[in-house]
């Protein structure tokens, strides 16, 4: 499964917000991973995240792969859309 979100908030996918899409991921025993122009990253690994260096306006797709796959990708694209309550 997968789904496509844009970084809507001002500062990006900075430690905050990786911090709570690795939370949130690490919740499920799914693999859940995030797709940036084809640089892929574990959801779970807060660093991997940042490596990503998604700014506002960045398109990612997010996969999820396992038995709670569904809940997982739509609690990380939850996050996306209330722009991890920076705003």
């Amino acid at each position: 499964m997968e789904r496509e979100v844009t970084v809507m908030n001002a500062l990006g996918l900075h430690a905050r917000p990786a911090a709570m899409i690795a939370k949130c991921a690490s919740g499920y025993s799914s693999e859940i991973m995030l797709n940036k122009s084809g640089e892929i990253t574990n959801c779970k690994s807060i660093l991997g995240i940042m490596t990503l260096s998604a700014g506002k306006g960045t398109t990612l797709i997010i996969s999820a792969e396992g038995d709670d796959a569904e809940d997982a990708l739509n609690a990380i694209y939850n996050l996306f859309q209330t722009k991890f309550d920076e705003e």
